[in-house]
């Protein structure tokens, strides 16, 4: 299983975009320094009034499917 490691921060108003549909894809750069793309859909569960914050883990099989996204600490 890949895993990739990834701060984020979005403002409400720098999510509008992803929410909207206008852009399908989030594309981050990873603690490791490798950039990756993924699912705007993946970040609806941590949507809040303040935006979206935090360190996240992408988890994906070895053909980069079944992706999972997950906030730690």
């Amino acid at each position: 299983m890949k895993r990739f490691e990834f701060p984020l921060r979005l403002s409400p108003e720098q999510y509008l975009p992803y929410y909207r549909g206008e852009v399908a894809h989030v594309v981050v750069r990873c603690t490791t320094g490798a950039t990756v793309q993924f699912p705007a859909v993946l970040l609806r569960p941590f949507i809040s009034a303040d935006g979206i914050y935090g360190n996240f883990v992408l988890s994906c099989d070895e053909q980069h499917k079944g992706a999972r996204l997950q906030r730690v600490a």
